[in-house]
């Protein structure tokens, strides 16, 4: 459903589901919990993310990063886990976490090499922030060094971060090709789960929707486009296939950046 922005002002003092959120970039944990309330059918306002504006940090719970899902008077929501399953106990249908304990446990192992800590998109970042302190390409220099020193870059970890993208790619393809082989369009059964959402915004930090649907800065688009030739070998066209059937049957186009 549509949402609008508003002030943080006016979202503090409104009740309901508001959501803080980075603007002007298709960051996948904010589009994610963005497709989440989509497919849920919420009526909730999103709130620009203003690291100068103490009241809306305080309201936030004192964070820096979004999206923050904030509901009535309860305590603010950052985790992409704690979003998701604030958005099943507002509404229980669609069901996006599965109620078979054994595909309950395969969604969130699944959700989790997506989205979380040492995932699929911290790797990726970190993979982006490397390439641009070498000036390879990826995020330039000033910003690469921000987001390095946020989320615990070290020329270190370089290996690491490229191996783990590689390996993350790799076992995402074959289990989309494994469900494609048994008749499957999704990654768990025989419809969406929270995985074919967090699946779908991630591949924006590699592929990028094209411009109609994703208004981006260019230069954003250019650092996220960047692909060394593993990266790009592990980058299999049924993660792209799989995305672009999630936003032609799921999500929501054109993005609201």
């Amino acid at each position: 459903m549509p949402f609008d922005y508003i002030t943080a002002e006016d979202a503090i003092a409104r009740d309901g589901l508001r959501m803080v959120v980075v603007r002007n970039v298709p960051s996948p944990w904010g589009e994610a919990a963005k497709g989440i309330f989509h497919m849920k059918e919420f009526d909730w306002a999103a709130v620009s993310l203003a690291y100068d504006d103490p009241k809306l940090t305080e309201w936030m719970g004192g964070g820096s990063s979004a999206p923050v899902a904030i509901h009535g008077n309860e305590a603010p929501r950052s985790g992409w886990a704690e979003i998701l399953l604030l958005a099943e106990r507002l509404a229980s249908d669609p069901a996006l976490v599965p109620t078979n304990a054994i595909d309950r446990s395969l969604m969130f192992g699944l959700a989790h090499e997506l989205m979380g800590e040492e995932g699929l998109g911290w790797a990726r970042r970190l993979q982006l922030v490397d390439v641009g302190m070498r000036g390879e390409g990826g995020f330039p220099e000033p910003i690469a060094a921000y987001i390095g020193g946020k989320y615990g870059y070290t020329p270190e970890c370089s290996a690491g971060c490229h191996a783990r993208v590689v390996d993350l790619l790799t076992m995402l393809a074959s289990r989309l090709q494994a469900q494609a082989d048994a008749g499957s369009a999704y990654y768990i059964g025989d419809g969406p789960t929270a995985v074919d959402i967090y699946s779908a915004t991630i591949m924006a930090l590699f592929s990028p929707l094209p411009e109609d649907q994703c208004a981006m800065n260019p230069h954003t688009r250019t650092a996220f486009n960047t692909m060394d030739d593993d990266t790009r070998a592990a980058f299999d066209p049924i993660l792209i296939t799989h995305r672009d059937r999630m936003y032609a049957d799921h999500l929501e186009l054109p993005l609201s950046l």
